[in-house]
This record gives structure tokens, sequence and C-alpha cells, in this order.
């Protein structure tokens, strides 16, 4: 439980602030929070200290960032293009203007938790100790800031014309104000600010704005039953890509190990990799009795090297374990000794690195059948592992062409086509199909099962599962799935 200094107030930010004036050292969020510690204005707590490193991450990755400059469009660049005859004739809607996010912005984060756990303090604490060179910073009640977009909508269309992607002009002048853009209590509850969010957050980060935010929910219940909630969805997926995922809420297992706040997979390789590995190899290790050392098994009279054991969780690089000329029946004696698995430094992986996709494919089977856990650190998002953006697109334009994939809609993107595919293994089969990259159907649906896989092992369920959990029965939860996973080994001896 978080414990907020004497007197302070208990309700979120109000109103709107933008500062330009920089912090003047090095400061961060890490020594602030040993500052209130020390001071008594907080306990000292594991899991306190857990979330405020995701902090500290990001405040040393914007230390060494500069956010490019803002180019403002033109009205007349963000007018409709002309529709061909084509489109006309046949009532195609040409697509909408997507922005482009730049690769190199520092991932931001979306930190969500019931009342009392703490956005408000770790809020104060992240834009407090912004690095030096972040000269100008915005955070505002995310109430107050849809309602001021909405009256800059409103007074472009009574300027301009309804015929105009406002939105965009808008989030220009926004990003000029600060590269740095934290919201008080993100939430959506209103049909009109769920049609434009997606584009508004793509349109900022376009600018290389990075958003830090808190809510009361997790992004997936955003906007839930809310009408059009399918148009919604991109924004929910866009959220989820972008920002790192934080849960607030204390859950601890029946050590009293409080669990990592983000989820198990982790990119894109930043300076944040490392500790979100680490933090969870400490976790479904065990440090305490048996601290990280190197282990060696052997197959069919050969070693298998493990670079990291602790307890039932071994980690590995994926140079270490898929570069290697490992296969099914080095996997199998892996998932007989551990129940957990973090590899790291994974590459994404197009038509030319095809032999270690299905090594890694091979071993994702594995671990899914034997229900273990997985921990990945990715250099790009889960759904751009097997298929780079550019092989999608290709099989979106033949599918299109073909018939046999629906024309792209207004809210809709290669990367929320992708997205879905993590979702969706008949979607997964159907892009597959237009693509030139895959030898027979057999192959095609290994690499459309493994994404399905990979979405279900990413999943809250799937991961508490086992690890006793004191919400889901401590001890007693462990034990009896450790004896199921007993009979499974059993079962493939």
């Amino acid at each position: 439980m978080w414990l907020p200094p004497p007197g302070a107030p208990g309700g979120g930010m109000t109103g709107f602030s933008v500062t330009s004036v920089a912090n003047p050292d090095a400061w961060g969020p890490c020594d602030e929070y040993n500052k209130r510690v020390k001071s008594g204005q907080l306990r000292d707590d594991e899991h306190q200290r857990t979330i405020v490193q995701n902090l500290q991450d990001l405040h040393d990755m914007l230390a060494e960032y500069q956010a490019p400059k803002v180019v403002r469009p033109s009205i007349e660049s963000l007018r409709p293009q002309p529709q061909s005859l084509f489109r006309s004739l046949f009532h195609i809607k040409a697509p909408k203007r997507q922005a482009e996010v730049p690769a190199n912005p520092p991932k931001g984060l979306y930190m969500y938790g019931d009342v009392g756990s703490g956005k408000t303090m770790l809020m104060d604490l992240f834009y407090d100790t912004l690095p030096h060179n972040i000269s100008s910073k915005t955070r505002i009640h995310f109430h107050n800031f849809m309602q001021d977009v909405h009256k800059r909508l409103h007074a472009m269309k009574m300027d301009h014309g309804t015929d105009l992607d406002a939105v965009s002009y808008i989030a220009a002048d926004i990003a000029e104000k600060g590269s740095v853009l934290c919201f008080d209590e993100f939430q959506c509850t209103d049909v009109a600010d769920a049609m434009i969010l997606r584009s508004l957050l793509k349109a900022l980060m376009s600018h290389g704005v990075v958003l830090v935010t808190t809510s009361n929910r997790h992004p997936d219940d955003l906007y839930k039953n809310g009408i059009q909630r399918a148009s919604f969805i991109p924004c929910i997926n866009l959220l989820k890509t972008r920002l790192r995922i934080l849960n607030l809420d204390s859950t601890t297992d029946y050590r009293k190990i409080p669990r990592p706040p983000s989820g198990v997979y982790h990119h894109p390789l930043d300076k944040a990799a490392s500790s979100h590995a680490n933090r969870w190899f400490k976790f479904l290790g065990d440090f305490k009795r048996d601290p990280p050392h190197k282990a060696s098994h052997e197959v069919w009279g050969r070693q298998i090297e493990v670079p990291q054991a602790s307890g039932k969780a071994a980690m590995f690089t994926f140079g270490e374990l898929i570069g290697r000329a490992t296969g099914a029946a080095d996997y199998l004696e892996l998932m007989r000794s551990y129940d957990a698995f973090i590899i790291t430094d994974v590459p994404g992986m197009t038509h030319r690195e095809r032999d270690w996709a299905r090594r890694f494919i091979t071993f994702i089977d594995a671990v899914y059948e034997s229900r273990a856990k997985l921990v990945l650190t990715t250099a790009v998002p889960l759904f751009q592992l097997f298929m780079s953006p550019e092989e999608i697109g290709e099989a979106l334009h033949d599918g299109r062409q073909k018939g046999s994939v629906k024309h792209e809609e207004e809210h809709e993107g290669v990367e929320d086509v992708m997205r879905q595919m993590m979702d969706d293994l008949g979607m997964n089969m159907q892009m597959l199909k237009n693509s030139n990259l895959f030898t027979g159907d057999e192959e095609r649906f290994a690499f459309s099962r493994a994404l399905s896989r990979l979405s279900e092992m990413g999943s809250q369920e799937w991961v508490e599962r086992g690890l006793g959990m004191e919400h889901r029965g401590g001890l007693n939860e462990k034990e009896g799935w450790q004896r199921m996973r007993s009979r499974w080994g059993e079962d493939n001896s």
C-alpha cells in the first residue's frame, strides 16, 4: 500500500501544466524515492521500487533523447487526395493518410491500478525529475486534454471546413509545446473521443512525443461496451505496442515476493530490456536457495549448456539457444528440467532467417505443450517476429487484389492487421496464403499457430498459473500445478 506524504491531497491533477524549466541535475525517480523513504514520507516497499525502476529506466533513456523538430503540415496537405476513377466506380474509400511513428523514441509508460495504488505520486516522481535535456514538458488531466482538443477541432472546422484532417494539425501544435506528454487518469467513455484518439495519439508519436499516462484500467478494458468499439481497438493496440504497460496493484506469491508489474514480453532491445529480463528471472527462479549458475544436461550423448539457471528457471540469449544446432529433443529435455524460460535479444526473422524461425517455433511449441512460462525481450513487436511490416504489406496487397482479404478500412493499417493476426489463427492462415515466403500449408500453419500460442502465453491467466500467487491459492495452487507438469514429464519421457 502506498503511503502518501502527510497532509497530501488524495486526488489527481485537474489542471493543465506546461513547463519549460528543466531538472538542473541528474536527479532521477530512484533518487527522489529514496529521499522520500528516508524522510518517512513513503514506506520502503519492494513492489514500489520495481515500479520506480521502470520510471528510472525511461528517465535514463530520455536523458539521451533528442526529439525531432516538429514539422507543421500545411492546411492544403491535410485535405483528402482526389479519388481515382476505379475507387469512385466501386465505392472504395481511399485509405487515410497514416502517420509514421519513428523507430527511435523511448517507449512511454501506461501505469494502471486501483484507487490508492499511488498513480499520482508516481507521476510526480517522474515528471518532477525529468532530465535537463527535456526543456519542455506537458502534464494534464486526460479529461481536460480531450476537452481542449475538441474545442480546437471545432475552431478548425469553423475556419477551414469539415473536409480536412484537423487532428494532424492539432497534434503538431501540441507536440511543439512538449516532447514529453503526461496524462493523469487516461480513460475513454465518449464515442467522440474514441473516434479520434487513435489518429491523435499516433500523430503525436509521429512527432517523437513520448507519452506517459496513468489510468484505472488496463488498455484492453478501455471503452468497454462502447458504441462502435471495433473502431477503437486499433487505439488499444497502439497503446499496447508503443507504451510499456505496468500494473501498479501489488500481487505476491506464496513467498511474499511481488510479481513484476510488466508483462512477460518486452520490446525493443533498449536499456530497459536487460532489467526486464533480470527482474523476471529473479521472480521465476530461486535466487535465495539456488543462486544463478551455469548448468548442463545430456541428450543422446551430447551436452546442452544452460548459461544461467536458478531453481526451475533458465535464461538464454536467442543466439545461445536458437543460434546453435538445437532441435526438438533438446527442447524436450529442457522442459523436463525447467518450468520457466527467459530468452533475450530475439531478432525479427524474415525469409532470410527461416532456419532460426523454424527452430524458434519448435521451441515455442515445446514451451506451450509443457505449460511452461516464457519471458522474451525482442527487437520488434511479437507480431513482426516472423514477417516484417513490408512482407505483411505485400501479402495484404496481393490478398486484396485476389479478393481474399477485405479492402482497408479507415481505422486499419498494416500494424492493425498484424495485431489481429496474433489472436486470430484463421486470419493468420489467410494472410500467409497470400505470401510467397512459405513452402506449403504445413509451414504456414506452424507459423500461424506460433503467433497464436505466443499471444496465449502472454496472458495473465497463463503467466500466473502455477506460481502460487496468493490470490489464486498460494502454495497449494503451485503444488497442484507441479503435479500436473510432473505427469506431463512422465508422459513425454
